[in-house]
């Protein structure tokens, strides 16, 4: 794992004036480490990647490795010029540390509930990702069975896995990275990322509106019936029939110079306005006026008080 030490060992007990030890690293076998007794030789050698990271053993000759990176993951040969000249060979792996897998939705937001089962819309589709791993393995799984995996050998690379699942599933899903040393899980949250649309608050939104729109189209026609019988009754008020007539009163005076019967009749005319209904108050029968007066009928009319000359 990045950040921890690595010690590789020579399995030498005891190095000797005679023994000389030399440790090379990578197909090139470059010299980082040497151990020389004879001449005082007690070196590590900095060739940019593992600047300091390097520690020897002076009784051992074992070489130990500290904050390791993937740079430092490779071959390494101990040469040991012992009594006899042998040599060992260490393959060492840095894996990076694992970041945690994120799961989203590939889905609508919701799904319908009343979506038939058979129906591709009731699945909801999501996706394991990660990014910037190498030598890894991702993988989805259904409880403890293993549904899919992929596995990468490169470095910086990203992976993503895809998985459908039913909406209402109620089993237990989760994505696992992992590498041979560590592994990092994500479970997945269906209620959460997998959601149902409520068909009642489509219906409730739906009977909303229409209520709606029937109110305002009664509100509209309740205005224009206002209108209109405003309208009327103004037509009505300043239509009113007006009746002009004249009041004639005739006076008679004697004239007592004249012979006898001889009168002189004087008319006067007073223009009245009135309308018709008020004309219905004024009808009355007047009994004063005799039936044998010529011209005159017993149901003329005669004014109240509002007809004064």
């Amino acid at each position: 794992m990045e950040g921890d030490s690595v010690t590789l060992h020579t399995d030498v007990t005891d190095i000797h004036e005679e023994d000389e030890i030399m440790w090379n690293f990578g197909a090139e076998k470059s010299l980082i480490a040497q151990i020389n007794r004879a001449s005082g030789v007690f070196s590590t050698y900095n060739d940019g990647r593992f600047r300091d990271r390097l520690k020897l053993d002076r009784q051992t000759g074992s070489l130990t490795i500290t904050d390791t990176t993937t740079q430092h993951a490779g071959l390494y040969e101990v040469e040991l010029i012992l009594a006899k000249i042998s040599s060992k060979t260490f393959s060492v792996s840095v894996f990076a540390c694992l970041p945690v897998p994120v799961i989203s939705s590939n889905s609508s937001q919701c799904s319908s509930s009343s979506s038939s089962s058979s129906s591709s819309s009731s699945y909801c589709s999501l996706l394991c990702s990660v990014v910037n791993v190498g030598h890894v393995t991702l993988s989805w799984y259904k409880g403890n069975s293993l549904l899919s995996s992929i596995s990468v050998s490169d470095l910086s690379i990203s992976l993503s896995l895809p998985l459908e699942v039913e909406y209402q599933d109620k089993n237990s899903y989760s994505c696992v990275l992992n590498n041979p040393i560590s592994n990092q899980t994500t479970h997945l949250n269906i209620t959460q990322l997998c959601q149902i649309c409520s068909g009642g608050s489509v219906s409730l939104i739906v009977l909303s509106s229409a209520a709606g729109s029937l109110l305002i189209v009664a509100a509209v026609m309740m205005c224009c019936i206002s209108w209109t019988l405003r309208k009327t009754d103004q037509k009505v008020h300043t239509c009113e029939d007006v009746i002009t007539f004249a009041v004639m009163k005739t006076t008679y005076e004697k004239n007592t110079h004249k012979p006898k019967r001889e009168e002189d009749v004087h008319v006067v005319y007073a223009p009245v306005t009135i309308r018709e209904d008020d004309l219905k108050p004024l009808l009355v029968s007047d009994p004063a006026v005799s039936s044998s007066s010529p011209g005159i009928s017993r149901h003329n009319f005669r004014f109240r008080s509002m007809v004064e000359f």
